[in-house]
């Protein structure tokens, strides 16, 4: 979540060579999270080859979207985490949050020894990050993990260097579970780290934790499946101990949705659910009729976004995100039909 000087110019590979080709007038523009970007990609070409509409989306990070939705310049944005009251009052109008995914952020290690995976509670995980545990046969691990040789190794951890709705959701989660990180650390896109080494985006933190013996860090679970790297099972507030996957993500996010579409899903009830899942967000303005925004540009961006919780979802699960549940895609039905162009509506359910 970090905002990248001219970075709307950045375009990747894919996209440019749909805006290559055909009418260059019928496209939406959108910037932000990195950790949506692998499912957008695949989104975006099928509604291309479907609707022969053109999405031009920068994978920036959160922040960046956020920056770019508040100055206008996109036509839509895309975070990790809703926006904040900062971010509130500097927006030149109401900002909707429609639900569009759900995915996890893991703990993955560097300790090939090890036979069994990882288990790690909340306790653990957050004395760990504050430099408590040091060693990796410390008791505290070893009481979790029975009749499994951790080796007498050094921990190292290995955190985001750069702003990121991955970092957000991990030190909010810490935040839920630990009163000493809420106390000394907190939440955000960026923290002051207590310990560890720091290495930027998804790709940065894996290289350390590759490069690591002893290391431990927290990825994206797209990026650690893509990536055949091994994560540990994380104890939720059920005492069980969970193994991140589509259905565990799945069960920790089917849950009553509030008007706003900004649920947050950090250290979950469901029995079988995994405590470090996460919504993510397209960002929209309400209010459609600004800086001569064509009133057929916003009904092509609200079709973008109906098709994104419909039929977009079939594409989730070969990814490693969890469809959206039916309470998601109610409320993000409900934020869809609230939009205007100049006080009117611009769709009804019959033309979406």
């Amino acid at each position: 979540m970090v905002t990248v000087k001219g970075a709307w110019l950045m375009v990747s590979v894919g996209i440019l060579s749909l805006l290559s080709c055909g009418d260059k007038s019928r496209y939406i523009i959108g910037a932000g999270s990195s950790f949506d970007n692998p499912l957008f990609s695949k989104m975006f070409y099928s509604y291309f080859r479907a609707r022969g509409v053109k999405v031009n989306y920068q994978s920036i990070g959160s922040g960046g979207g956020i920056s770019q939705l508040i100055n206008r310049t996109i036509d839509f944005g895309a975070s990790d985490v809703p926006m904040n009251e900062e971010q509130d009052s500097l927006s030149p109008g109401d900002v909707l949050h429609v639900p569009i995914t759900v995915s996890a952020v893991v703990l993955s290690y560097n300790l090939p020894e090890l036979k069994d995976t990882l288990r790690l509670s909340p306790q653990v995980l957050a004395s760990l990050f504050l430099g408590r545990i040091t060693r990796w046969n410390d008791t505290a691990i070893a009481a979790l993990n029975p009749g499994v040789p951790l080796p007498d190794l050094p921990v190292v951890i290995a955190h985001r260097s750069d702003g990121s709705g991955t970092t957000n959701i991990f030190t909010g989660y810490l935040s839920r579970v630990s009163k000493e990180w809420d106390g000394r650390v907190g939440r955000g896109s960026s923290v002051n780290w207590p310990a560890g080494l720091g290495g930027k985006g998804n790709e940065g933190v894996a290289g350390l934790i590759r490069q690591t013996h002893g290391a431990i860090g927290y990825i994206e679970l797209a990026f650690a499946m893509q990536n055949k790297m091994s994560f540990g099972k994380i104890r939720n507030r059920a005492g069980r101990f969970i193994t991140p996957s589509i259905a565990s993500i799945g069960a920790a996010a089917d849950i009553a949705m509030p008007a706003d579409g900004k649920a947050s899903l950090a250290d979950t009830g469901a029995p079988d659910g995994y405590p470090i899942s996460s919504f993510s967000w397209v960002l929209i303005y309400k209010e459609q009729g600004y800086r001569r925004h064509p009133r057929e540009n916003a009904a092509q961006l609200l079709q973008l976004l109906d098709w994104m919780i419909h039929d977009g979802q079939q594409y989730s699960s070969a990814l490693y995100y969890a469809p959206l549940s039916p309470a998601a895609v109610s409320a993000g039905d409900a934020l869809l039909q609230s939009v205007t162009y100049e006080g009117g509506s611009i769709l009804t359910q019959k033309n979406l």
